[in-house]
């Protein structure tokens, strides 16, 4: 299986998705506040290549919500 079809993606890579640091995309992983399920697998965190793509094609809904 090569990376492009793995279902799983780690932290980094969520990061650099996201366009943000490392570090705050595991600080916000931990607490549960990335906006995606976080999956634990030991010390290691990964989630789901679906929910990162989901997250990015609907934006967290507070930009667009026809309120301004």
């Amino acid at each position: 299986m090569q990376d492009s079809e793995c279902l799983t993606l780690g932290i980094p890579s969520v990061a650099k998705a996201l366009g943000i640091s490392r570090g705050l995309c595991y600080q916000l992983a931990r607490r549960d506040e990335l906006g995606i399920p976080v999956i634990h697998l030991g010390k290691r965190m990964v989630v789901s290549r679906q929910a990162v793509e989901r997250l990015l094609q609907e934006g967290n809904g507070k930009e667009n919500d026809g309120t301004s």
